[in-house]
């Protein structure tokens, strides 16, 4: 199918993919998740280091490998474990280590991002909250420019009020700090007050990127897509698709109508259903309207 998209002259620029291995291969090691995710047509695999860091350094190689040669771009998710703004000093370090190990893990492996959530609020003063971030992060960056780890950290928009990470934020790190850009989760944007789930409102919130950080940034964009289900507090989990409220459909136009180029990777429990459904959706959109 991407062959058909690129000679119709319309292009391809945006890679779908799956958050860690394909779950019809559950429990396979990361080659044969990309080799998976690259038979089912897509483009993009996540590495998920959600629980831990599951590949040493020295296979690090044999999975850039696979990856540059079924064309399968990668990036990589951090820890759930993560809360740079704990009150417990132990805590913050450890958050650190597993970003960071997250990061150049990942590096070897050929990924060019690393994904994470920041932390929690704490009823913290929102101002103080962002200072605390702001400071890690920024440290954590320079330490891996330092290692020569050129990855881009990507803070990702959460669910919860309560966590830090509402696109204000994560919009002004990413002017704030080099080598910080927001990962848009557009399910845990929706999950937060239960807006955030119309064609306007997608498309305010990529025109809010492209003016904060130049109109480059909606050419290598990083999207969070899955069905979301969600209360009064934000995101309570993640749904298939078919299964949920977000209005998926209407995300993916926005993206073709604006040309925006990058990855979207789908969190769903059946996430390679799913990611199969976005790639071959966002195909027919993307060809209706050339």
């Amino acid at each position: 199918m991407t062959g058909a998209a690129e000679r119709s002259g319309c292009g391809a620029p945006l890679r779908f993919g799956t958050a860690g291995v394909p779950r019809s291969l559950s429990g396979a090691s990361h080659l044969d998740g990309i080799a998976e995710v690259r038979r089912l047509g897509l483009q993009a695999m996540e590495l998920a280091f959600v629980h831990r860091v599951n590949v040493r350094p020295d296979q690090a190689p044999d999975v850039q490998a696979q990856a540059h040669r079924l064309d399968v771009a990668l990036s990589a998710h951090a820890s759930y474990y993560i809360n740079l703004n704990s009150p417990s000093a132990d805590k913050v370090k450890a958050s650190r280590y597993r970003v960071l190990q997250a990061a150049r893990v990942g590096y070897l492996c050929g990924a060019d991002t690393v994904v994470f959530h920041a932390g929690w609020r704490h009823d913290d003063a929102p101002e103080r909250v962002y200072q605390v971030v702001r400071s890690h992060v920024a440290e954590m960056s320079h330490i891996l420019r330092e290692e020569g780890v050129h990855i881009c950290l990507r803070p990702e928009t959460t669910g919860k009020q309560a966590q830090f990470g509402d696109l204000d934020e994560l919009l002004r790190l990413a002017q704030d700090v080099p080598g910080v850009r927001p990962c848009l989760d557009f399910a845990h944007l929706h999950a937060r007050q239960g807006l955030m789930n119309t064609e306007d409102e997608f498309e305010q919130v990529l025109q809010r990127m492209g003016q904060a950080l130049g109109s480059e940034a909606l050419q290598d964009v990083h999207i969070h897509v899955s069905g979301i289900e969600y209360g009064a507090r934000g995101e309570i989990r993640h749904v298939p698709l078919p299964e949920s409220d977000l209005n998926y459909r209407g995300l993916l136009g926005v993206l073709a109508r604006l040309r925006v180029s990058g990855r979207v990777i789908c969190e769903s429990p059946t996430n390679d259903q799913d990611a199969v459904l976005l790639w071959h959706t966002w195909l027919r959109i993307r060809s209706d309207q050339c």
